[in-house]
């Protein structure tokens, strides 16, 4: 069943709750990264806003027939590789694109604008640590499934795959360094929502044992509900205009093109 934009704000609330109680910040403690934002902060208007423009475009994600199939029912072996092999480059090139984007975050003249570009700098500084590496969990996956990591790293990917990355790295680099803050909301959403039944679907579909196959996805299913408690603090720095129309522009495109990667395998 999807869920309306008011159920989907109201998910995201039991998640941070559920993560504030699990990791608390000390007090004191300034927020130099992930694991030490402030998760007292309460819905500022840019989340909540953001959450309920984009709300069309995650419901077009969740609700396409291929989407809603493999999380019901799994994906062949054969669909299954093909799936890993195009997410092996998104994952590939997520860092990239969030050290392009910090790259151009550079500091405000102001006090108040100068702090928050420099807390969302190392936000994703901390996102790029967590996530260093990650592309070979996708690798080790794909060796599970009886893809060799000869064939892995000549693989060429989709057009879509291409079209989400060239779009995140232009963005990032051209058109706004906020509008990786689009890009991670997205991919977000989608894992910490949909990956834990897709891989249970999966594993079922496929008889794979533990996580043997399915790591990447099933990991990330519970870390990336701990970012987006994370990413919701951060994105409610963002107060410029031009920022939150990048922001949003981001969301839109990444869920996209991210659909249309899954559709075509």
């Amino acid at each position: 069943m999807p869920l309306l934009a008011s159920e989907w704000l109201g998910l995201l609330r039991e998640s941070e709750s559920a993560h504030h109680a699990a990791r608390p910040c000390l007090a004191g403690t300034e927020p130099t990264g992930p694991a030490n934002v402030n998760f007292n902060t309460t819905m500022l208007p840019f989340f909540a806003e953001l959450v309920s423009r984009t709300d069309e475009d995650r419901r077009a994600f969740e609700t396409h027939p291929v989407v809603l199939a493999a999380v019901a029912d799994g994906m062949s072996v054969e669909r299954y590789r093909a799936l890993l092999l195009e997410l092996y480059h998104v994952v590939w090139h997520f860092n990239p694109v969030c050290a392009v984007a910090a790259s151009r975050l550079a500091s405000a003249s102001d006090d108040v604008t100068g702090s928050a570009l420099q807390r969302i700098r190392h936000f994703l500084y901390g996102h790029m640590h967590e996530e260093a590496g990650h592309e070979t969990w996708v690798m080790n996956d794909l060796q599970a499934v009886g893809v060799a990591p000869e064939a892995t790293l000549v693989h060429a990917p989709s057009a879509y795959t291409l079209a989400l990355n060239g779009y995140n790295h232009w963005a990032a680099d051209r058109r706004h360094p906020c509008s990786v803050l689009g890009m991670l909301y997205a991919l977000e959403v989608i894992a910490s929502v949909y990956g834990g039944p897709f891989a249970a679907a999966i594993r079922e579909a496929l008889l794979l044992d533990g996580t043997r196959g399915v790591s990447f996805i099933d990991s990330h299913a519970t870390m990336d509900a701990q970012h987006m408690a994370e990413l919701r603090v951060v994105l409610n720095l963002v107060t410029d205009e031009a920022a939150q129309a990048a922001v949003l522009e981001s969301v839109r495109v990444n869920f996209h093109h991210f659909t249309h990667i899954i559709a075509a395998v």
